[in-house]
């Protein structure tokens, strides 16, 4: 059966790769054939910053993706005929390439104007240029006049939310939820620390994970994301990023702001996952669940550690996992960045190679006057552990982080 299923999605990869190929060559008769998963170009973020739509598009051209035409993207999707969901950000619709090759097209909103474009770039001059199991694929897209949409693999089990906040959830075994969460730190891992330059996500939430139709988890939607070199410490941001309840702490606050971040968010997720539940539950209000991820860390304080995954129903079998998971998940969350761990690492204490030591407080800031002083030890010389050297942050007025190379 394990052959099978691995034959299966040998062919299902190569028919399409080559309709990829095909596409491409009609796309661009003037261009080489190339494989489905061919890098977009690196795109820095000064480029990102500074370039105009026209500019981006020049440059990302010289890598031929595949850049289709309205035309395509209408008999595709049946001239838009299945509605997969939608947003502020535009419409998704259900397509599928002449192959059979089932596809998501993404028809970004054009009123959003410059957001569109800031949105369209990031995108494409980030999951461009990836390839990762559990990484959403990006096929191509289409820049027009009267369209901008984005070309991605169709995910048959939609987002991870609908799964976790639905009597759905009730359904899936412990062990696949723990090889979701697997899944979703190898794909954050890949982005900090595989690529070329670090990719630095910005929205890592139950919503923006993918499920195909084996659950196998694949990391989307990267309207927010951004690039930056692994040697920098800092990287330069303005205005408001992420999603309240899973954003980290820095994100709202004028401080440093480095790929930790996306642990954070991780870690919330985390707790979503274990819980099947939002974070926050106003149905609680008044009781101590009402808020999972303190009250985990209040049950873990008084030993109380089974009882909390007790009641979040995990079968007595699975319950070091589940224990695993939220050492983890307190450990991700911790106020100050450096304390977080590597996305890597993450891995390996999720897979049980490593020992996971019981994690410090990570609510201490609420404690009055810890806010400032915590921040202000870090920005003394303490900041990120995982940097080789630790340098000085410059913070303008208009409250931007720049970065120190």
């Amino acid at each position: 059966m394990v052959i099978c299923y691995w034959i299966n999605k040998a062919k299902t990869a190569i028919s399409i790769i080559n309709e990829v190929k095909q596409l491409k060559a009609q796309s661009n008769s003037n261009s080489n054939s190339g494989a489905a998963h061919q890098a977009f170009p690196v795109i820095g973020n000064s480029q990102l910053e500074a370039s105009t739509m026209e500019r981006f598009l020049i440059d990302i051209a010289r890598e031929k993706p595949i850049r289709f035409a309205p035309s395509h993207l209408a008999a595709f999707t049946l001239n838009f005929s299945e509605e997969l969901g939608s947003g502020s950000f535009g419409v998704v619709y259900k397509g599928r390439f002449p192959s059979g090759v089932l596809i998501a097209v993404k028809v970004l909103n054009r009123s959003s104007g410059k957001r569109m474009e800031e949105q369209f770039m990031a995108e494409v001059g980030t999951i461009g240029r990836t390839y990762h199991a559990n990484l959403v694929k990006l096929y191509g897209f289409c820049f027009d006049p009267n369209m901008q949409a984005l070309v991605y693999e169709y995910m048959e089990n939609g987002s991870l939310d609908k799964l976790l906040f639905s009597d759905l959830s009730k359904t899936i075994e412990w062990e696949k939820l723990h090889e979701i969460a697997i899944g979703i730190a190898k794909g954050i891992a890949y982005l900090h620390e595989e690529c070329q330059q670090r990719i630095i996500h910005y929205d890592i939430k139950p919503g923006n994970v993918l499920l195909d139709s084996g659950l196998n988890p694949k990391v989307a939607d990267f309207g927010l994301a951004k690039l930056y070199n692994q040697s920098s410490t800092h990287v330069l941001m303005s205005g408001w990023r992420g999603t309240p309840g899973y954003a980290a702490p820095e994100l709202w606050a004028p401080f440093p702001v480095t790929y930790k971040c996306d642990v954070y968010s991780f870690g919330m997720l985390l707790f979503e996952l274990i819980g099947r539940r939002r974070n926050h539950d106003a149905n609680l209000i008044g009781y101590s669940q009402e808020w999972l991820p303190q009250w985990t860390y209040e049950m873990l304080k008084k030993n109380e550690l089974l009882e909390m995954i007790s009641y979040c129903k995990i079968p007595e079998e699975n319950k070091e996992k589940a224990k695993r998971i939220v050492l983890v998940a307190l450990w991700c969350i911790q106020y100050l960045p450096a304390k977080r761990p590597l996305m890597s690492t993450v891995v390996k204490m999720l897979e049980g190679a490593v020992e996971i030591a019981l994690p410090p407080n990570p609510f201490s800031y609420l404690e009055a006057n810890n806010l400032n002083s915590a921040f202000n030890s870090e920005i003394d010389g303490n900041y990120d552990s995982s940097s080789s050297s630790i340098k000085p942050v410059i913070q303008s007025s208009n409250c931007k982080i720049e970065i120190i190379s």
